[in-house]
């Protein structure tokens, strides 16, 4: 198992950096997602804002050969949704746009779900519980508590409104790189997996299915939907411990 690296009071300062240039991006897209604009559209735009606007790179980019800046993850796309220039968001569509962004050398990654004018009662409802259901993750981090306290929050949370956590992907260290140690799972027993200490960095990102929580992947080899069809929603914040409870850094 990889060693999870804690960083220093200055590193933390540049993720704090990054991650406050992250939110900058989805502040900008609060006025530009909406019904008839195409996911390329967003990850074109997401790409000049950030390199020009923020002058930061979009770390996404090129990484695992990947060609975009983000994921646009539309109704039933788990994650990883690769953004189209024949994908319209139509009226009634939850669309998740993920974004990672690298300033002097640290990243920050974050993602969020938008949410079309007439999109149904249901939808709105899945995704308003997964919201809540991270920050039920995010407010258990503290020193001393451990990783199974919050994959068991959010597990319990989104269960009691008769949803279902993916359980295919987590959330995971985050710094230099985007992927670091630990991987931090949205489901789990309490006091149980990796006790937590003040300067660990790591996102909580949990993927919750209107449905069960089955996947598959599509034939391009990224796009991830559910095998019911079912609407999904994710919410994702970089999370650093501090010594008495959290900051949330995008």
């Amino acid at each position: 198992m990889k060693e999870v690296y804690i960083k220093s009071p200055a590193e933390i300062e540049l993720m704090r950096q990054a991650g406050q240039l992250l939110a900058k991006v989805f502040e900008m897209l609060d006025g530009f997602v909406k019904p008839g604009v195409t996911t390329m559209e967003i990850n074109n735009r997401v790409e000049d804002f950030i390199t020009v606007d923020l002058a930061a790179r979009p770390a996404s980019k090129g990484q695992y050969g990947y060609k975009y800046v983000l994921n646009s993850s539309v109704n039933e796309v788990v994650c990883h949704g690769v953004p189209s220039t024949r994908q319209k968001l139509k009226l009634k569509d939850i669309v998740n746009l993920d974004i990672t962004l690298e300033k002097s050398g640290f990243i920050s990654d974050s993602s969020r779900m938008y949410v079309m004018p007439e999109a149904s009662a249901q939808a709105r409802k899945l995704v308003e519980t997964t919201y809540q259901a991270m920050w039920e993750g995010i407010k258990m981090v503290k020193p001393g508590a451990r990783l199974g306290d919050v994959g068991h929050a959010i597990q319990t949370f989104a269960e009691n409104y008769g949803y279902s956590v993916v359980r295919d992907y987590c959330g995971h260290g985050i710094g230099k790189e985007m992927h670091e140690a630990p991987q931090v799972l949205h489901y789990g027993s309490p006091d149980t997996g990796l006790v937590l200490e003040e300067g660990m960095t790591f996102t909580i990102e949990p993927m919750i299915n209107q449905g069960t929580s089955g996947i598959r992947t599509s034939k391009d080899g990224w796009n991830v939907v559910t095998r019911d069809k079912k609407l999904s929603a994710q919410y994702e914040h970089t999370i650093l411990v501090t010594a008495d409870g959290y900051e949330v850094l995008t």
